[in-house]
């Protein structure tokens, strides 16, 4: 395989699908033949200096013209076309959006005509859903019985207030998806072991999680801070709101442990571009 990531362990979870610009895909999603999917690197653009080179933020200094030619050169290599892409427009809310016809386009070739939203679900087709991360976690949802997806960004303050579940629950209310029909999975992003955070942050998973959960989640050092799994407690959302343990991919693949290859906030502050998870329904 591949491009040089750091896996934290040796399981399969990603197809790293190489060409001119790679990308990560779950064989888990892959294998129904529903979607198409992915989740970007920092290889295969054309940015320059911190924002080298598959930058796709608009936002963070980088020139427009670039930024536009870098979701073009992942939307071939993903098989999802630029102006049918809808951005999120991620504030560390857990508001989840109902995307329909009418937001086509929104963030990349027109003005989004809503804010503050993390996550996005959908049942329409050839529409491409996306998310932007440098750190924080992407959650990818597919129901593939009633054809259903969903795409969120779950930093810890979306994953302590549970937007995987919001995300879950407003494809049942939306769309009749039934829990143990979905398949869920987390990506790319901070681990434990790099994802230092303050008691201050754990006093919020303490009254937010099961005290049976939080040896899982989270350990205290000798310097008084803590490490936080958000993997993990993203893993014990999707269990809690019913999706079967069967269906669910969890990452081993570090943005932190991987910051040559991968945009990571943590590594480089605010001087990076932002990586991508992208899922459309064929």
């Amino acid at each position: 395989m591949g491009f040089g990531l750091n896996y934290k362990t040796q399981e399969h979870i990603f197809t790293e699908v190489e060409g001119n610009t790679p990308y990560l895909a779950y064989p888990m999603l892959e294998n129904t033949g529903l979607v198409h999917h992915g989740f970007s690197t920092r290889l295969g653009g054309v940015s320059k200096g911190c924002w080298s080179s598959l930058n796709l933020s608009f936002t963070r200094g980088d020139r427009e013209e670039d930024v536009r030619e870098n979701f073009e050169r992942i939307g071939r290599a993903i098989g999802v076309k630029a102006e049918n892409m809808v951005f999120a427009h991620q504030t560390h809310t857990t508001n989840v959006k109902v995307v329909t016809e009418k937001e086509r386009g929104m963030g990349i070739v027109r003005p989004r005509d809503f804010e503050n939203v993390d996550g996005l679900v959908t049942n329409v087709k050839e529409l491409c859903l996306v998310t932007f991360f440098a750190d924080c976690v992407p959650l990818f949802f597919l129901d593939p019985v009633k054809e259903v997806i969903g795409l969120s960004h779950s930093g810890w303050r979306g994953t302590v207030g549970k937007i995987g579940s919001n995300t879950i629950r407003s494809m049942q209310e939306n769309f009749g998806c039934k829990p143990e029909n979905i398949l869920a999975a987390v990506g790319p992003s901070i681990c434990q072991d790099c994802y230092e955070v303050s008691e201050e942050v754990i006093d919020q998973f303490r009254e937010n999680f099961s005290q049976n959960y939080h040896k899982e989640i989270f350990y205290k050092k000798p310097n008084g801070q803590y490490q936080l799994n958000l993997w993990k407690a993203n893993e014990l959302i999707f269990l809690e709101a019913g999706i079967k343990k069967e269906h669910i991919a969890i990452t081993n693949v570090c943005t932190h442990c991987n910051s040559d290859l991968m945009f990571s906030h943590r590594a480089t502050g605010e001087k990076r571009g932002n990586l991508c998870a992208f899922l459309e329904l064929k």
